[in-house]
């Protein structure tokens, strides 16, 4: 009887560190984006979706017939509920894991204000916007907390000037470089 007791003990025990090893997301994950200069949070909610929260200065360049050429310069939230699906096929090929390092899809929401740029101008639409997409991405943390992101999709853009009615499918891609702070 001793015997399958120390069995079953060490049965549970076995089981209780495979489960403990299982790679998940990480609770809290603080960044610093380099290339759209901003601030984002990541809130792992269980091992495998997060909520992506960024707050970043965005710009665009555009060519008008009318008035020249102009820059504008505009705050964005972006916002991604993510389900990263191949954290374990990482960590058994011996791959990072940390820092959210995984494939991911996600639906993304993206809140673009009103530009702020100097040289706007009354022939070009420069209104704030709103765009929901699925998309699929992936996320590699490296050591010294070096991170690199990237995700693409389709969307569909929403005006917030009921007057300008230009809806319409347009591209998602973001690309990012920066740190995790704090880890």
């Amino acid at each position: 009887m001793k015997k399958y007791i120390i069995i079953i003990i060490n049965l549970l025990g076995i089981l209780n560190l495979s489960a403990q090893n299982k790679p998940a997301v990480e609770k809290n994950l603080i960044k610093l984006n380099l290339l759209l200069p901003g601030v984002v949070y990541e809130h792992g909610f269980n091992n495998k979706n997060t909520l992506y929260s960024e707050l970043s200065i965005g710009f665009g360049y555009r060519n008008n017939s009318f008035s020249g050429n102009s820059w504008i310069f505009l705050p964005v939230i972006n916002e991604q509920f993510r389900h990263y699906y191949n954290l374990e096929k990482r960590s058994l090929n011996g791959k990072r894991t940390a820092g959210n390092s995984g494939n991911f899809l996600a639906l993304n929401a993206i809140y673009n204000f009103k530009s702020f740029s100097t040289n706007d101008n009354n022939y070009g639409y420069n209104d704030s916007s709103f765009i929901i997409a699925p998309v699929w991405g992936m996320q590699r943390t490296y050591k010294h907390n070096f991170n690199l992101g990237l995700n693409a999709g389709v969307g569909y853009l929403f005006y917030s000037d009921k007057n300008y009615d230009n809806n319409s499918f347009v591209p998602v891609i973001n690309f990012s470089i920066g740190w995790v702070i704090g880890k």
